[in-house]
């Protein structure tokens, strides 16, 4: 069977996305950084802490992109917007079309 890294990144990543799972995935994510036993032993020079750092990597930049989802502001439906909302801010645009010579 062919494992990407790719498909692995994918799995975490989905893994991670879903509540039910995620604080399985980030006690795991701990205990394998914490933990002498793991894909390459800290035991190696650079190898060992590598992977660590690969992980930690990982884990960081899902758990800011869950962050950011839950901080950002909800969207508006198009349908709901009123012209008069002073909340909304538009730019008028005047289109000119160019010929050419």
């Amino acid at each position: 069977m062919k494992v990407s890294v790719k498909s692995l990144y994918n799995l975490y990543s989905s893994a991670i996305r879903h509540p039910q799972y995620r604080w399985f995935i980030i006690l795991g994510t701990l205990i394998y950084f914490i933990s002498p036993f793991d894909l390459a032993p800290d035991i190696f020079p650079i190898v060992g802490q590598f992977d660590d750092v690969v992980i930690l990597g990982l884990f960081f930049t899902e758990i800011i992109k869950i962050a950011m989802e839950f901080f950002q502001p909800p969207e508006i439906p198009v349908s709901q917007v009123k012209d008069d909302d002073p909340n909304i801010k538009t730019v008028d645009i005047d289109a000119v079309s160019l010929k050419d010579e």
